[in-house]
């Protein structure tokens, strides 16, 4: 047997009358849950290179940031740490010679006691890092068309000593090839 449905104001009242069930909470955020493990995970390894990297200018000044940055963080068994520095080749003396404030700047960010030694290696260091701008490709120089370069070769024809003559011929294709610029 069919079973008629309600009327607007019987399901109204049907529905004032008994409750539903309650809709689901929503998650906490994720923030909240991983807070206590970050913490937990920052007080067990610390801090490593990424952040020294990213704050390096700031720690050790910028005469040695151009010349160093910071490759590794080594942690050994028994909680010291060594700091792996890379350096630009000849100024490995001058972070050597100044590996004592290095270290005490470093324990400053990091917090007391926590790197113990720096280890130095030359090599080149990476142009962001480093604050120096990435090396300039020289772009090969055009040759002059035919009609140049025949003045040219009159114009320096009656110098006597052939090397006195190829160095006038290279000044004057430098200066013609800067005035078509």
């Amino acid at each position: 047997m069919r079973r008629p449905l309600p009327s607007t104001q019987e399901a109204l009242s049907i529905l004032s009358a008994k409750r539903t069930r309650p809709s689901p909470r929503p998650p906490p955020p994720a923030g909240r849950g991983l807070t206590k493990a970050l913490k937990a995970l920052d007080e067990k390894f610390g801090r490593g290179p990424d952040a020294l990297k990213a704050r390096w200018k700031e720690i050790v000044g910028e005469v040695l940031a151009r010349r160093s940055e910071p490759a590794r963080l080594i942690k050994s068994r028994t909680g010291a740490a060594t700091l792996e520095l890379r350096v630009d080749g000849p100024a490995a003396a001058l972070i050597q010679h100044q590996s004592g404030q290095i270290l005490q700047r470093v324990n400053l960010y990091l917090g007391g006691g926590a790197v113990t030694a720096l280890r130095i290696i030359q090599g080149p260091l990476r142009p962001s890092l480093s604050g120096r701008p990435p090396p300039k490709r020289r772009r090969k120089a055009q040759p002059l068309d035919s009609e140049r370069e025949a003045e040219l070769a009159q114009s320096v024809a009656p110098a006597k000593d052939e090397a006195l003559r190829a160095a006038l011929t290279w000044l004057g294709r430098e200066v013609l090839r800067g005035h078509d610029r």
